[in-house]
């Protein structure tokens, strides 16, 4: 697709434009009410059309790059995957006084129990060197009145093709905080009618946190397995502002005694 800037016609347009704007600007100190009321829509229209070029811009040049596939992942790992909004952009990118089971993107289910919610969430743009990760997750959290707070992250279909008994699923993240709290991941394989769960606390002392789900462990019914997902479960998150800067999950076959 053309640019819209590409032209010398396009060029000396937009530099009078910039000109035209810069000279409002200069006189809007001595500009009589009824002129300043006028422009001041236009002047509106004009920022919002900038600060979305902007949005893009940032997004697409900033690294690591959107879509960005690269993983850690052990050895013999047969699946690995990062959730979308740690993946891509997603819309909106951002949700205020979310309310109980909203969706965030189409992979996250929020869920709480508060009568008066003031929690907010964020996708933000990560730019550090040691981001693998294009997006980062944010959540801001006030006076919280509830007795739980949880994201819910839907594994793909590959994550259940072929899923046995053997394998052993990772979840690795990156967690920011203002000030500590406890974080549960909790692992729920659908089978049938029954359910089984595997209940890990992150360990938080160290800035990339590991933990390992080994089903070996539960009573799945390998034939029967419809549905895998993840629990964050965030333990009394009043005032505190917690950034998952990435999150990845692996699959491998577990070591033979």
């Amino acid at each position: 697709m053309k640019s819209g800037i590409g032209t010398m016609l396009d060029r000396f347009l937009l530099r009078r434009s910039i000109a035209r704007w810069r000279n409002i600007a200069a006189d809007a100190d001595t500009a009589d009410l009824a002129t300043l009321r006028g422009l001041r829509g236009p002047a509106r229209q004009v920022r919002r059309e900038i600060d979305r070029l902007l949005y893009v811009a940032d997004g697409r040049l900033m690294l690591p790059a959107i879509g960005s596939k690269a993983i850690r992942k052990p050895l013999m790992s047969d699946w690995a995957w990062r959730p979308e909004i740690w993946r891509g952009p997603i819309t909106p990118p951002g949700m205020a006084a979310v309310e109980n089971r909203a969706t965030f993107g189409d992979e996250a289910t929020i869920f709480h129990d508060c009568d008066t919610s003031e929690l907010t969430l964020r996708q933000i743009r990560n730019t550090r060197e040691s981001d693998l990760a294009p997006f980062g997750f944010r959540m801001d959290v006030f006076r919280f009145d509830g007795s739980f707070l949880s994201v819910v992250i839907d594994l793909p279909e590959e994550a259940i093709e072929g899923l046995t008994l053997q394998h052993v699923i990772r979840m690795e993240t990156q967690v920011e905080m203002e000030k500590p709290i406890e974080i549960f991941a909790r692992l729920n394989v659908r089978h049938g009618p029954n359910s089984e769960q595997l209940v890990r606390e992150l360990p938080l002392n160290e800035a990339e946190v590991m933990v390992e789900f080994d089903l070996a462990y539960t009573k799945m019914n390998e034939k029967r397995v419809e549905k895998v997902w993840i629990d964050l479960i965030f333990e009394g998150p009043e005032m505190n502002q917690i950034v998952l800067r990435d999150l990845t999950f692996s699959r491998r076959p577990r070591a033979e005694l």
